[in-house]
């Protein structure tokens, strides 16, 4: 998650950038819009509006092939919501970060009986370096070009990155390079490289260490729920599990208060249908 995160946090910060990189589009006059698309919520990874092209650039990041919906099919789903909702014309770029050899990372259209769905995709580990290190906001994804000494390439992405002058913007995408470049390097050779405090100080640190606490909260806040509810009810319905799974911290802590005057199991589907759903559906990846 950390990893798809950072990549997130350079695609909202710096929009213009990817645009010029994917698109070959100059143009400045671009608004990040809401990840959340139409229909049953799930979230997109990115998604900004060229606004003079009347175009919409769509973003997905992958580790790893897996996914609990196939990824071609994710493509074709996130292309239909952001249709139905914004009516103009989309482009679409799966990013790879890791190399793999699974089939899926070199499909580029989704087949179905009656539908051809077609996007791009890009497998970071073929990319040339050269335009990512000409980018402060592409360094990070430098650190996982094409390269045949590693750790050169490493030491540009350092050097490249020391020379950012406004000392915030060089804190947060040093701590993005060191996230991604765990994908490829040993800790070891990353922290000789780049300075551990500057990580620790950055936005984007900060980010990802708060997400990960939400998650174990909301962990431990589920388990204890599920239990009490088998507990007094036995058995809970795979479906109403999965929309409390869905549920935030705050949603949680509210349920636990409410299911202490329950008497059956329609006390708890009434009160679940409610709630208002999250705006996001994990296992999508």
């Amino acid at each position: 998650m950390s990893y798809d995160n950072t990549c997130k946090y350079l695609a909202e910060t710096y929009p213009a950038d990817f645009a010029r990189w994917l698109l070959a589009s100059e143009t400045t006059d671009i608004e990040v819009l809401k990840t959340e698309l139409t229909l049953e919520p799930i979230r997109a990874d990115s998604v900004t509006f060229l606004q003079l092209a009347n175009q919409i650039l769509h973003l997905e990041f992958q580790t790893t092939p897996q996914s609990t919906r196939p990824l071609d099919f994710r493509m074709l789903d996130y292309y239909t919501r952001l249709k139905r909702q914004y009516w103009c014309d989309i482009k679409q770029v799966l990013i790879f970060l890791q190399p793999t050899s699974s089939e899926i990372a070199f499909k580029t259209q989704y087949v179905d009986t009656n539908t051809t769905h077609r996007y791009r995709v890009m497998r970071l580990w073929e990319e040339d370096p050269t335009p990512l290190l000409a980018n402060p906001a592409l360094l990070p994804l430098a650190t996982l070009a094409q390269t045949d000494s590693p750790q050169a390439l490493l030491e540009q992405v350092a050097a490249a990155v020391d020379m950012i002058e406004e000392t915030d913007e060089r804190q947060n995408i040093s701590a993005c390079v060191q996230v991604l470049a765990g994908l490829r390097f040993e800790k070891s050779l990353i922290t000789q490289l780049f300075s551990e405090e500057i990580m620790q100080e950055s936005v984007i640190y900060q980010d990802i260490l708060q997400k990960g606490e939400e998650r174990g909260k909301k962990k431990e806040a589920l388990e204890l729920i599920l239990r009490l509810l088998t507990r007094r009810f036995g058995a809970i319905e795979p479906e109403v599990e999965q929309q409390i799974c869905t549920l935030s911290i705050t949603q949680l802590e509210d349920l636990a208060e409410a299911l202490l005057d329950f008497t059956s199991p329609s006390d708890l589907v009434n009160y679940l249908a409610n709630i208002s759903p999250l705006p996001q559906v994990t296992g999508d990846r």
